[in-house]
Parts: C-alpha cells; structure tokens; sequence
C-alpha cells in the first residue's frame, strides 16, 4: 500500500482567473486523478463565516469557524462542475462570486487559518494521484511535488473571463470592476506575509492569455507526461 508521500501530486497554482479551476478538473479526469479545490475551502471558510455575521477581521472567530466548517465536494457529472456542501448547504454558486472570493484572501492572510486547513488539504493526497489547484500548493501545501504548473494570464484578460462566467450566471458585474478588484487582488495576495502568491522555483510557467482551454491543458499535461 502506497503512503501518503509516495502518491504522486500535480499542483496547478496561479493568481484568480487565471483558469486554474478549469484546467485542473479536465487535467484530473484525463490522469484519473483526485482533485483539491483549494481555494474553495478558504471561499467556503469565508462563506461559513459570512454566514454566521462574523467580522472577518476577528481572526479568533475566523479560525474556530475554520476548524469547525464541515466542508464536503460532490461530483455533479451533468454540468461538470464539483459541488461544494458547506455545512450541510449546496453553496457552489455563491462561492464563485468576487465577494466570496475577496472573503477567501482577507481570512488566507489569517496564519492561524491556514494552519486550520492544512491538515484537511493534506489529507487529499490518495491514490493514484492528486490535482491540487490553488496559490501556495506547490510553495507551502505539497512542497515535495513531483509536478508543478504556475497558470498566468493578464488581468485583463482574467476580468474578461470571469465577467463571461458570472454574466452567464445572471450576475450584475461590469468589466471595469472585476478588473479593479483583480488587480486588487493580486496586489493583496503577492504581498501577504503568509504564503505569498508566487511561482515555486521548479514551478513550470504558462501565460494563458489568449490560449483555447484544450491547449492549456495540453501543456499542463505535458509536463507530467514528457
């Protein structure tokens, strides 16, 4: 029976737009791999935490809210897209909003959180293989990696994805916006003292601005196998 550091893990990081959660459900299902959502579980955290009208801002509160948010992913084969239960409630969709996702980086910078959710990533390294997106996997979660992809594209761009995305979900957003609060973003998660978002330094770099999904996945696929 393998162990847990012998099974082989792919991290897929990047900044948020990049295509991350995209590329790394299609690269999982062409490996038959299992998949890590990272970021979901901070949205989800963020969400629980929303929810309960806690201040963002208490990393006491955040952090018992962290430890005690029972989260859990479903497949849902029809639309391709994993469900994620929070405490009982479907709340895929509204994890996928910018505000959950400004929620997910104000409480990542919280130590105390982390340290709360890094045993449960952890603990998604199975066989015969793990996915694992988000914006320290390859740095601080699965340093011993034995692949690792670092996803880029402009901000533009990125604003123009998500504004595809959450229009098609009905959502009031303008292009402008999304931009600012992209960039914001960014800005926020490549200065936090803790994990900062950065390539690793065997990290392979893709920019995919401009690029078709299939090529994307094309060449993360590449650099697992050559």
């Amino acid at each position: 029976m393998p162990t847990r550091q012998s099974v082989p893990v792919l991290t897929i990081d990047g900044p948020s737009g990049s295509g991350k959660g995209t590329i790394s459900r299609l690269v999982a299902e062409h490996l038959g791999w299992r998949l890590l959502d990272s970021g979901a579980l901070y949205r989800a955290v963020g969400y629980a935490a929303g929810a309960a009208g806690l201040d963002l801002s208490d990393a006491e509160a955040v952090t018992r809210c962290a430890q005690t948010t029972k989260i859990q992913f479903r497949a849902a084969p029809h639309d391709g897209e994993t469900r994620v239960i929070v405490n009982g409630h479907d709340a895929t969709d509204e994890l996928r909003t910018e505000t959950a996702g400004a929620a997910a980086s104000a409480i990542a910078s919280i130590p105390s959180v982390r340290k709360a959710l890094v045993d449960l990533q952890l603990s998604f390294r199975k066989s015969p293989g793990l996915v694992a997106d988000g914006r320290d996997m390859g740095t601080v979660i699965f340093p011993d990696a034995l692949y690792k992809v670092f996803l880029t594209a402009s901000a533009a761009e990125r604003a123009k994805r998500r504004y595809k995305q959450l229009k098609e979900k009905g959502l009031s957003v303008t292009l402008a916006t999304l931009q600012s609060e992209i960039e914001a973003r960014d800005t926020r998660d490549a200065s936090r003292a803790v994990a900062p978002l950065k390539p690793a330094r065997d990290a392979v770099l893709v920019d995919t601005t401009g690029m078709g999904i299939e090529d994307v996945v094309a060449k993360v696929l590449a650099v697992v196998n050559p």
